[in-house]
């Protein structure tokens, strides 16, 4: 991780970082599948008007055009392409273009490249890797969805190499409700300063509410009392009706996280809590919002956010609202390389290596092969015949753990396998053996250090 890159902002992983990416990307994939979330991946490109409709930062967006372009094109062209930033806004377009041929509810997932153009630093790259699961109903979605994604991510993340985390979970009902309660009416305006708390603290926060949105005192102190509230279970229930406010959203906000709260803390204790400072910087959630950090590692960031939002994909008269979390698999990569949080058993897929005695054998060794790779052995065969000892030390070297070596007596080939590790060598059948589980395939762990 100490490589510098070439190009600010777009890694390429050595074989064993990748091979620790593909872990991830896999295990997602395994869990969102058991789940029921079909995959579906959409075009790199967007139109500028469908990227920027929900009012994003148009600085951030990568433009694309033909390098022989029949005319220039003009900046602020809804029409121009542009390469998708999330994969939230493309999935609501396509949500929209196929809503004919989708059943609703529809649960998808998406594990693709977005491009961001942001400052590049630790947790944060041009192009990067997000990993997305949402459910879309059509008119209305039960409320019971949000509580299905959060157990989904929260089983996906615990079966990751990453340590402990946590979901932080609030609900933008129960705070615009709190605010209208207490005279804010500018609630939106309210959530964007209360989203800089851990940045700025709450005597600037506190400042930013009054001269900002015109708090007074009493109401910017209400604020943050209501932002102080963080529990495991449902009892911030009684802590938000301690600040007597009162509130027809308020009540219907504290109703929903306290079942996505109570039904965690239930299924996947000690994963998440209800943290009433959580706020969400984007203006089309509208229920329950969610932020995830790696115990340990908070100065990172959210690992994995999302929320509810009740009308970002419209045709006509329809809606699709939806519910969903988003992993950022690169920030998540980053941090497991740097911290080495994780690693590969090996950098290649080949288990064995097989040897050549002399150039003659070639072909006998390329059968050998076959017969390992029919029974899902992946294995690599040398090119020429070379002394034992640099072959087994080129197979050390590339981490292969098992050289074969055959020998032609009497136009009979007798067989015979080494573990390099061990430095055990055994007789064996081509059309038989099978090296230990383990070591069929490259694994991916946390070291036996345990380092955090």
């Amino acid at each position: 991780m100490s490589r510098k890159a070439s190009l600010s902002g777009f890694h390429e992983w050595l074989p064993a970082e990748r091979l620790v990416e593909l872990h991830v990307q896999d295990t997602l994939r395994r869990v969102f599948e058991l789940h029921g979330f079909a995959n579906i991946e959409t075009r790199a490109v967007e139109t500028l008007g469908t990227l920027l409709r929900k009012g994003e930062i148009d600085k951030e967006v990568y433009a694309v055009s033909r390098l022989q372009g029949e005319a220039p094109e003009k900046a602020e062209d809804p029409n121009r392409l542009a390469l998708h930033f999330d994969l939230t806004v493309p999935f609501a377009r396509y949500v929209t273009e196929n809503a004919g041929h989708l059943a609703f509810p529809f649960r998808r997932y998406q594990i693709q490249k977005v491009w961001r153009g942001e400052r590049p630093q630790e947790g944060r790259a041009r192009e990067f890797t997000q990993a997305d699961i949402d459910v879309v109903g059509e008119g209305t979605l039960p409320f019971r969805y949000d509580v299905d994604v959060a157990l989904v991510m929260a089983e996906a993340l615990s079966e990751l190499p990453i340590g402990d985390f946590t979901i932080r979970i609030n609900n933008r009902k129960l705070a615009e409700g709190f605010y209208r309660g207490v005279g804010l009416n500018d609630t939106a305006g309210v959530l964007r300063c209360i989203d800089k708390l851990e940045k700025i603290g709450e005597d600037e926060v506190a400042r930013l509410l009054r001269e900002e949105i015109g708090a007074t005192d009493e109401q910017a102190q209400k604020a943050l009392a209501l932002a102080r509230i963080r529990t495991e279970d449902p009892s911030f229930v009684d802590q938000v009706r301690a600040l007597d406010v009162h509130d027809e959203l308020l009540e219907e906000g504290l109703s929903e996280l306290a079942e996505v709260i109570g039904q965690l803390h239930r299924r996947m204790p000690g994963r998440a809590v209800a943290d009433l400072s959580i706020a969400r910087g984007l203006d089309y959630y509208t229920g329950t919002v969610y932020e995830t950090m790696l115990d340990g590692h908070e100065q990172l960031g959210s690992i994995c956010s999302g929320g509810r939002y009740d009308s970002l994909a419209t045709k006509g008269n329809r809606t699709f609202p939806g519910v969903g979390l988003s992993i950022g698999v690169t920030r998540l990569v980053m941090r497991m390389l740097s911290q080495q949080m994780a690693e590969a058993s090996r950098s290649v897929p080949t288990a064995v290596y097989v040897a050549l005695t002399q150039d003659e054998d070639w072909e006998t060794a390329l059968d050998t092969a076959a017969l390992l790779r029919s029974r899902g052995v992946a294995a690599e065969v040398a090119v020429r015949a070379e002394k034992f000892g640099k072959q087994i030390k080129y197979a050390d070297r590339r981490g292969i753990p098992y050289v074969w070596f055959t020998s032609i007596n009497d136009g009979v080939p007798n067989h015979e396998v080494k573990d390099i590790r061990s430095g055990e060598q055994v007789a064996a059948d081509p059309q038989t053996w099978v090296p230990a589980a383990e070591d069929l395939a490259p694994t991916v762990s946390a070291p036996t250090s345990d380092i955090n």
